[in-house]
Parts: structure tokens; C-alpha cells; sequence
């Protein structure tokens, strides 16, 4: 009996007496003595339920159901503890197993199946030797126990895997008794483990048919080539070539035979993804107008599993034309620049913008290091240059700014485009050095959505999310203007215009504020498959102050509905909103985009 990777293949030496069978026109079970849970079981993974599902009701797709049923069933109940069961499937009255194949019936009426299960049986022997340091077996697998046929696999696999955990790759199940005594209603189990020898990482070989050069898959891998084996640092390499989007599909194989010295190669295969990718989406708002944005990425343009991206969106498009807004980012990431594990990347964007407190033209260069912790924790810090042109009711200014944006991003979600559990985490610090006469300081702001579905199927969601921001150092009138904080449209209040939320400086004039705070919540419920209705309530609090909450600011809140129907690419969204609290708004405001609101 050999292990390869995680799989093993146990032959029980038991007797089982297979009995009569099932029917169509009427599909009927009968389980006498057994448990409900198992009884499920058998149905949900029944082959004559399935194929009267799909109406297949001729003679020879029964039959062959029916056939296969024996073993799904007998199966099923070896892994409850179950080994003399008898099982019957009769076809309009005959056993199925006894229905020569030359013989099959071209219609059939009915099928009926009868599960006797037998008694339960018990661990007696429960012995898998040699058991390396800390092997965790299964806490059932010992007399006494329940003896599930799952266990024993469980027992066997975690026996092997607590040698390869500590440096054994090649161990291996090569012995395995496992007997049923029927009289005595007892399961003995005696399995052995080769370990062969402790072995170290050698080198990764490839078939030179991707793309990507060689060198650079090697680097991405990061094999830590004459360190003790460990199968985590094997799924390691997988993950880091598959994050590079390089690849459609990563494996990585061990070689048969070690090396002499110790060391156990592997071979890489990988297929490479299609290099180039486009996509769009869009968003309209009722007073914001429509929003475009869209994308052009490039993969492994250099050769060495690079990807270049330009990203593009227009927004604030109504029919007044000089409010028109638009931004283009133009993004390189290298993988592995900086060890297997961080990724370099450099960017560069330009805005022009027209927004209700502040016009700006910009450009901003950017280049930093990228390093992704776990699967779920990604880091970024780079360094960057922003040059600005703005105009305001302080006037027309120009700022210059050396920065230093640090972002941390937490990601438990289920799904990205509509989660229903889990939580979200962005923390964004953007520390400024100003090359002109103004202060330095420093920008923050933090954004956390948590997400939780109850009920029937769990098919009613309450979604949560606060956003928190500040500026520290400068004074408001020092600060670039797109720094600062405004609240209003989609993204933060719905129901209240865009940004409409700011500082009154008196005489008419306005700014945006130095904190902000934003509470959002909804309760969306599923309708049916594919629709679904929310209901929301969003507040935000902009301020003069660093500190949001004070008395030096100003809230304002919407409430609204919405409806939901899915997609393959994410939930369509159309939310109608209105104002629930301040003086920035009046009338109806009408969203309408892809995607849940956050």
C-alpha cells in the first residue's frame, strides 16, 4: 500500500452481504434501525435520486443507478460503523445485482430500497506505529470508539502527515490490517509507517514550456533550497507563483528518488494565463450623474511574471460639461523583487478634477514594496512624489508634497463583490513632508465592514461598516484640498448630495474638514434565487478638528431601499435614497452600480 501527497487508499478485510434493491415510476426507502443524519446521507448521495431528478427513467440508466447505489450505500455505512449491513434494490420487483446486463429492462416502474444496517461495531485494536512527535490521531480512534471507516483513513493520513511534518516526505502507509469480528461487533486495526529518510529542499526543475523565464519562476517560487523539508513551505511556493496571476494553473511535484546528498527535487508545471485583460463597470447616480471605469492589464510583459495595469475612470457625467472628472493610473508590479515574498511595484496617476468644494489637477509618482503576510493580511509601503494645482474658495494654490503612503488590508470576507460573513479591515497612513512653506503632517484613515447572515438558510444578512479619517499637522487652510474630508453620495451617505457636507468658512465660502466619521448599515434579505431587498441607513460627521466627534462639526444622514438581482459578475444594485438628518439636502437620490453598496 503506498501514500503519495495526502491520499490513501484503505482495503477493509470485511464481509458485507449485499441484498435486494430499488424502483421508479415510485422511488421509496426504507431504513429501519437508522439514524436519521445517516439516512440523509444515502439520499443526498444516491444515484437513483439523481437520476429521477433528471427524469432518466429508462430501464438502463436505472439499472446502472441502482448498481452503483449498492456500493454508495454500503460505503456510507462502513464510515458510520456499519460493516454487516444488508442492502436490497429491487426493480420492479427484482434484485437489481441479480438482473443480467443482457437482460435490462427497457421502462421501469417502480424501485425500492431496503437498508439494514446491523449492528454498530466498536474499536478494539487501535494500533498505527511508528507515531512521530506530536501526531494528533483522530480523538475517536480508540477502543471503545464508534469504529467509522473515516476515522481510520483519518488516523492513517495524520500518522503520515506527522512525519512528513518533521522532515519525512517519503513516509509512507506500508502495512494495514484492518479486521471486522462480527460476533464480537469489533473493528481491530494494526497500520504501519515507513518514514524513509529525513530529507532536505533541492532544486526546482521546470519544462521550459511557459513564458516566464525559468530564473524568474525560480526566484517567485523561492524554494528554501538545503532547509529541512516542511509541507508548509511546499504550499508556500505554490501560493507565491499562483498570487503573480502569471499562471492559470501551479503544480508542484516531488521526484520519485531523493539525491544522494540528502536533498529531494521537484518539477514545476505551470500553464500561463492569457496575458492580456480588459474590463469595465459603471455607476449612476441621480445627481452625480454616470460613472465609467475601466481597465487594460498585461501580464508578464517583461518575461519575468510582471504585470502592468492602466486603470481609467470618468465620473460626474451630466449634461453640465465642466464638471467632469477624470483620472488615469498607470501601475507596474514586480514579483520577488525583494526576496520570494515582497513584491515591488511603481505608479504613476493623473487627475483632473472637478468637485463641488475644489478644482485640482495633479500628478503623483509613486514606487514602493508590496508583501502579502498571509492569505488574508496584505502590506504596501512605497514613497512618492504629488505635485498639485488647486483652486478653492481660499483661492488658486500649489502644493508639493514628498509622502510616504503605508497601507495595511485585512480580508475575511466570503466574497469579495457580495459577502455575507466575515469582516474587513483597510488601515491607510499617508505621512507628507511639504516642499514648500506649508507644515508637515500626516493623513489616516481607516475603513472596517463586518458582515453577518442568520436565519432560514441563512438568507438575511446585517452588513456594518465605519469609516474613520484625519488629518494631523497642518492647519485646514494649509492642507491640500483633496486631503481633507467631505461626506455625501454613494460612498458615504446616501440620500445627501455629493460632498455636500464640509466646513463653513462664513461669507459663503467652504472647505472640506481635517476628521470624518461615517456609520452605515443594512439588512439585506434574499428573495427567491436571484433577487434580493435591502434597507439602509447611512450618518457621516465631518470636523475641524484632527479629532472626529467633536462640537467643531457638523452630521448628516440618508436612509433608503434597494433591490438586488445577481449576476455571475456580482449582485446588480439600485438604491433610492433621501435625507434622514441635516440641512444639506432635499428630494429623492437614485444609485444605481454593480456590486453590494460596500
Amino acid at each position: 500500500m503506498r501514500l503519495r501527497h495526502h491520499s490513501i487508499a484503505l482495503s477493509l478485510a470485511l464481509s458485507a452481504a449485499a441484498l435486494p434493491a430499488s424502483a421508479f415510476e415510485t422511488l421509496s426507502f426504507a431504513f429501519p434501525g437508522l439514524s436519521e443524519d445517516i439516512q440523509t446521507q444515502i439520499t443526498n448521495y444516491s444515484a437513483l435520486v439523481t437520476t429521477k431528478s433528471e427524469d432518466k427513467t429508462e430501464g438502463p440508466d436505472v439499472l446502472a443507478a441502482a448498481l452503483s447505489d449498492y456500493g454508495i450505500i454500503v460505503e456510507t455505512l462502513y464510515g458510520a460503523g456499519y460493516y454487516g449491513p444488508e442492502v436490497s434494490i429491487r426493480i420492479d420487483g427484482r434484485e437489481a445485482s441479480e438482473i443480467p446486463l443482457l437482460s435490462t429492462p427497457q421502462s421501469v416502474n417502480r424501485v425500492d430500497v431496503l437498508v439494514r444496517p446491523g449492528p454498530r461495531f466498536q474499536f478494539g485494536r487501535t494500533d498505527v506505529t511508528p507515531l512521530a512527535p506530536e501526531t494528533d490521531l483522530p480523538s475517536d480512534f480508540k477502543p471503545g470508539e464508534r469504529a467509522k471507516a473515516t476515522t481510520i483513513t483519518s488516523a492513517a493520513q495524520a500518522a503520515v502527515d506527522g512525519w512528513r511534518n518533521v522532515g519525512y516526505p517519503k513516509a509512507e502507509l506500508t502495512r494495514e490490517d484492518v479486521t471486522a469480528n462480527h460476533a464480537a461487533r469489533r473493528v481491530d486495526v494494526d497500520m504501519g509507517v515507513t518514514t524513509g529518510p529525513r530529507l532536505r529542499f533541492g532544486r526546482i526543475d521546470t519544462d521550459g514550456t511557459s513564458k516566464v523565464r525559468t530564473a524568474a519562476q525560480r526566484r517567485i517560487a523561492g524554494m528554501p533550497t538545503g532547509e529541512i523539508y516542511d509541507p508548509e513551505e511546499v504550499e508556500d511556493v505554490v501560493d507565491r507563483l499562483t498570487r503573480t496571476g502569471a499562471f492559470a494553473t501551479v503544480t508542484l511535484r516531488e521526484k520519485d528518488t531523493p539525491n544522494p546528498d540528502g536533498t529531494l527535487d521537484y518539477t514545476l508545471d505551470v500553464v500561463d494565463s492569457k496575458p492580456r485583460r480588459i474590463g469595465f463597470g459603471a455607476e449612476i447616480s441621480s445627481l452625480e450623474g454616470l460613472s465609467l471605469t475601466s481597465y487594460w492589464l498585461h501580464r508578464n510583459i517583461f518575461g519575468g511574471a510582471e504585470r502592468l495595469r492602466f486603470d481609467a475612470e470618468i465620473t460626474d457625467i451630466t449634461d453640465q460639461s465642466d464638471t467632469l472628472d477624470y483620472t488615469l493610473t498607470g501601475r507596474l508590479d514586480v514579483p520577488a523583487a525583494v526576496g520570494p515574498d515582497t513584491d515591488a511595484y511603481f505608479q504613476t496617476e493623473l487627475q483632473h478634477l472637478q468637485e463641488p468644494a475644489y478644482d485640482l489637477d495633479s500628478i503623483e509618482l509613486t514606487t514602493g514594496l508590496t508583501r502579502q503576510l498571509t492569505d488574508n493580511l496584505y502590506t504596501e509601503i512605497g514613497i512618492g512624489y504629488l505635485y498639485s494645482e488647486t483652486t478653492d474658495d481660499l483661492g488658486e494654490r500649489t502644493f508639493e508634497l514628498l509622502t510616504l503612503p503605508i497601507e495595511v488590508e485585512y480580508d475575511r470576507r466570503d466574497d469579495e463583490f457580495d459577502p455575507r460573513k466575515g469582516y474587513y479591515i483597510l488601515a491607510d497612513a499617508t505621512p507628507f513632508l511639504n516642499l514648500r512653506d506649508d507644515p508637515n503632517g500626516a493623513r489616516l484613515y481607516g475603513d472596517f465592514r463586518g458582515y453577518y447572515a442568520f436565519g432560514e438558510r441563512q438568507r438575511t444578512v446585517l452588513a456594518g461598516r465605519l469609516q474613520l479619517g484625519s488629518v494631523i499637522g497642518p492647519d485646514i487652510d494649509e492642507t491640500p484640498p483633496d486631503y481633507l474630508f467631505y461626506s455625501g453620495g454613494a460612498g458615504t451617505v446616501r440620500g445627501q448630495p455629493y460632498q455636500s457636507l464640509d466646513i463653513d468658512l462664513g461669507d459663503g465660502d467652504s472647505i472640506g474638514g481635517r476628521s470624518f466619521a461615517g456609520i452605515s448599515g443594512e439588512l439585506r434579505q434574499d428573495i427567491g434565487e436571484s433577487l434580493g431587498a435591502v434597507v439602509f441607513y447611512d450618518a457621516g460627521y465631518v470636523g475641524r478638528d484632527s479629532t472626529p466627534g467633536g462640537d467643531d462639526g457638523e452630521w448628516h444622514a440618508g436612509a433608503g431601499i434597494g433591490v438586488r438581482y445577481k449576476t455571475g459578475i456580482g449582485p446588480l444594485r439600485f438604491d433610492v435614497a433621501m435625507p434622514a438628518g441635516g440641512d444639506t439636502g432635499d428630494g429623492v437620490q437614485i444609485y444605481l452600480g454593480i456590486g453590494q453598496a460596500f
